[in-house]
């Protein structure tokens, strides 16, 4: 590898580590200001725990010798002791840019469990969960022998599946799985600046996950960090023109889930759509993901960052356009439907969707129940109507002791805290 691509790929490395504090700032803008601190601490001990369970075992179960395609040696890159040399290709500097795709699809599955489970279930939940489900998907998709890359043909350029659509599985059996929050209905995004703060920092994280994907610093990576930008844009306004039809207004909230949803939806196909293309696989995918979300929210499923819609609904999207609208004459070189492309490319990537979502959605279910009979992973009720901050972690987002003289303001406020008032901005 060139030293400008070995550049590049560090400043990709870079970018995504960001993402984290941006998921972090995201999820807890979105929720009520008595989870913030949960929700913070959940997503940020994903980037810990997943970063130790991968270099023991990880990246061998994701990259080692496949076992007819369905996993690799979880010994082949043990410790990671294959990397203390340089072997001119970039090899160590890839391992780490790994680790943060497995976090950060570990930190998706949050959404499923804001304000509800306890800290250090999830922590074991995170660990199992690289092993037996992130794993054997990423080893699918990413692994030159993984069955869905090597016999199905799948056209993932970053992790459509192995990122979203498995987080998205994941994150709505957790949430089934736990049930609701007691105060679901009466709680609100308390901070909506944090929120899209936390949408820029992942929106510049992106760059890093699709543009370093390219592997070098050259015309792929200029074109998917062009078409990322694109289906941002396409994502904001598809998801605010369906809330103004459908709720008859245009908010924050929506602009920024619209454009996670867009750049989710581009993942899969930032290298094989043209710009117009890009643009509407992002106005698409969130539009799909807003009907989700609505969806969700009919059967009272509890999916607090609305991770099932915006990762795992319009990822499905970005997958298919693949199908239906690949152009041939953008880098991928491959040619959908609508381009004259094989008809036969109509199930190949259903399945891959279809095993993806199965798969991650049981498993993780079954991850959460054994769990749960070894010991409860639900905070009790009385913690939950305290507030998990609070409760479980001592520490709330907000101190407003404020100077000496509010000093019986601040005694007020801590009763408050201690009897489970909501300090949600209506």
């Amino acid at each position: 590898m060139d030293a400008a691509s070995v550049a590049w790929i560090l400043t990709a490395t870079a970018l995504v580590l960001l993402m984290f504090p941006g998921l972090a700032m995201l999820y807890g803008g979105m929720l009520s200001g008595r989870s913030v601190i949960n929700m913070m601490m959940m997503v940020m001990s994903s980037l810990a725990v997943t970063t130790v369970v991968y270099v023991i075992i990880g990246h061998g179960l994701v990259m080692g010798e496949s076992k007819s395609g369905i996993i690799g040696d979880p010994l082949g890159f043990s410790f990671f002791s294959d990397l203390v040399a340089d072997d001119g290709e970039g090899t160590t500097i890839s391992a780490a840019f790994f680790i943060l795709f497995a976090a950060i699809s570990v930190a998706l599955v949050s959404s499923g469990a804001a304000g509800r489970m306890k800290f250090d279930a999830w922590m074991g939940f995170a660990a199992i969960w690289v092993i037996v489900v992130y794993g054997p998907v990423a080893h699918w998709v990413f692994n030159p022998d993984g069955w869905m890359l090597a016999d199905l043909g799948l056209h993932d350029y970053a992790g459509g599946t192995a990122v979203h659509m498995n987080a998205g599985a994941a994150g709505l059996a957790l949430a089934i799985f736990l049930g609701r929050r007691n105060m679901a209905k009466k709680e609100k995004p308390h901070n909506l600046p944090i929120m899209l703060i936390g949408v820029g920092m992942l929106a510049m994280g992106w760059l890093g996950f699709n543009g370093g994907t390219a592997g070098a610093a050259d015309f792929l990576a200029q074109y998917v960090v062009m078409t990322s930008i694109l289906a941002l844009a396409g994502g904001m306004l598809g998801f605010i023109i369906m809330q103004r039809i459908f709720d008859g207004a245009y908010t924050l909230m929506g602009l920024g889930t619209g454009a996670i949803a867009g750049l989710v939806a581009i993942t899969p196909s930032a290298d094989a759509l043209n710009p117009v293309c890009s643009i509407i696989v992002g106005a698409l995918g969130s539009a799909g993901a807003f009907g989700a979300i609505r969806l969700a929210h009919r059967f009272g499923i509890d999916d607090s960052a609305d991770v099932f819609a915006v990762h795992g609904v319009a990822g499905m999207v970005g997958a298919m356009f693949v199908v239906f609208v690949g152009d041939p004459d953008a880098p991928a070189e491959h040619a959908g439907i609508f381009f004259g492309g094989d008809l036969d490319m109509l199930w190949r990537e259903p399945v891959a969707i279809i095993v993806t979502v199965g798969y991650s959605f049981c498993a993780t279910f079954a991850i959460a129940w054994l769990m749960n009979k070894v010991h409860p992973i639900r905070i009790t009720a009385k913690d939950e109507s305290i507030g998990i901050d609070a409760a479980v972690h001592e520490e709330v987002a907000y101190d407003r002791s404020g100077s000496d003289e509010n000093e019986a303001g601040s005694d007020a406020a801590d009763r408050e805290i201690s009897a489970g008032a909501d300090y949600t901005v209506k």
